[in-house]
């Protein structure tokens, strides 16, 4: 994989208009007030995980720092929003020469991450912080959704490989921000050669049931791959009957056969089977990749079959049931006035019906018990505790309007193999519980 995600072979197009209406509205109205100007703090937090779901997984940092960098409005833009009338001239005239200039701090990208949490704090003038709402919270929402349920997925899978396929069940952009995601939550490769041109991410793929019917015969299709791609290649077995398949496949393939893939049927048995006909067969090192719908659940009810591979498409890029987070973006603290050295006052929305939020800007930092093994997410404001000054979890990201934390993804991934490891066991169980780990307030 190439690891120098910071320089991408593509451009990453302006994300300016990637927003809603009224944080322009918002903005304008500011500016005529005369308090567009003050210092505020904006925190993105959630206030659950989802149902049953024991830990969240942050992804789509990366992407976060592009956007914001790239946050920027083009001539044809104001020219849509004059045209709109979606705000005034004064406003038009400030956006013109929009660029954020403020700081940003949060979890790494793969940190494990539990409700109340300031997941990303977002620190500047309140009219530059209030236009990152919409895109912050739609790219940290689908990406954290997707790598929570691969994480899930390689726990299940225990070490085997996982094959990321699910871009034609969702929208085409968004499969490739799922297969980035999927990758540092546990997958090992992509179907989509989007993401393995913008990303760098190990491309997998040899043939479909077409590739099959278009010929005369399965022996004929099967002659015509391995010609193509060599023996190393993976047969479908299961387009008619799958025990003739394999044998048809080790004829023309050779013991040497690279593997087989079965996508249909009962995988636990028909793998049974399949594995014993190919050892019958002298192709004992021949592989075994499923796929067919497969989630968390069905990957863990394969554990105990031959299975080598797995390849997982819908349930993977839609978050496995939940396709978002739930997360918020949030006014914490605000500038007493207009001065540079007004101090922060906490503020809050008061509210009933579960949307109470914690006032401050703050940190978070994770306690460990004596064996390193995680405790309890701990989140306060003001001075950071002297035995919690080395557990904190967030880090500087953006510093003036730039990134300063850019890295390849594998770092990304292998924080995530990291911070799961450090949970209690309990994390890793794929019944519905609570967070493995309480948020603590200080």
């Amino acid at each position: 994989m190439n690891d120098a995600e910071p320089t991408l072979p593509v451009a990453v197009p302006s994300t300016a208009l990637f927003t809603d209406q009224y944080e322009l509205t918002m903005l304008q109205a500011a500016l005529r007030a005369g308090t567009a100007h003050r210092r505020s703090v904006f925190e993105v937090f959630t206030r659950r995980l989802p149902e049953g779901r024991r830990y969240g997984v942050v992804a789509g940092t990366g992407r976060v720092l592009d956007a914001v960098e790239n946050f920027r409005f083009e001539p044809a833009m104001l020219d849509f929003l004059r045209e709109q009338r979606v705000v005034d001239a004064p406003t038009l005239d400030w956006l013109a020469g929009f660029r954020f200039g403020g700081h940003v701090r949060g979890y790494r990208e793969g940190e494990v991450y539990f409700p109340g949490a300031p997941l990303l704090q977002v620190e500047g003038t309140f009219a530059e912080c209030v236009l990152l709402e919409t895109v912050i919270l739609s790219v940290l929402n689908h990406d954290s959704a997707v790598a929570a349920a691969a994480s899930r997925m390689a726990v299940a899978a225990a070490g085997r490989p996982l094959i990321e396929m699910g871009a034609r069940r969702t929208h085409e952009l968004a499969a490739v921000a799922a297969s980035r995601a999927a990758y540092v939550g546990g997958f090992d490769t992509t179907s989509n050669l989007a993401a393995g041109f913008r990303y760098g991410l190990p491309t997998a793929g040899t043939s479909a049931h077409a590739f099959t019917l278009l010929h005369d015969s399965e022996r004929d299709a099967f002659t015509a791959q391995v010609e193509s791609l060599g023996t190393g290649t993976t047969l479908l077995v299961d387009t008619y009957d799958v025990t003739e398949a394999v044998r048809t496949a080790v004829e023309v393939a050779g013991p040497r056969l690279g593997a087989v893939r079965i996508d249909s049927g009962d995988l636990l048995l028909v793998a049974h089977r399949v594995r014993q006909q190919l050892d019958e067969l002298g192709a004992r090192d021949t592989r075994i990749v499923v796929t067919s719908d497969l989630d968390e659940y069905a990957i863990a009810s394969l554990a105990a079959a031959p299975v080598d591979a797995y390849g997982v498409g819908t349930r993977l890029v839609t978050g496995s049931g939940h396709p978002t987070c739930s997360m918020v973006y949030k006014l914490v603290a605000r500038a007493a006035g207009d001065g540079p050295d007004a101090p922060l006052v906490p503020v809050a929305k008061k509210s009933l019906g579960g949307k109470l939020s914690v006032p401050g800007k703050k940190w978070a930092a994770r306690r460990r018990g004596a064996d390193g093994t995680a405790e309890a997410e701990v989140v306060g404001t003001g001075p950071v505790p002297a035995d919690l000054t080395d557990r904190l979890v967030t880090a500087e990201l953006m510093r003036d309007g730039r990134a300063v934390a850019r890295e390849p993804l594998t770092a990304a991934r292998e924080r995530h193999i990291r911070s799961r490891a450090g949970l209690p066991l309990s994390a890793t169980q794929l019944s519905r519980g609570e967070p493995v780990l309480p948020t603590e307030y200080r």
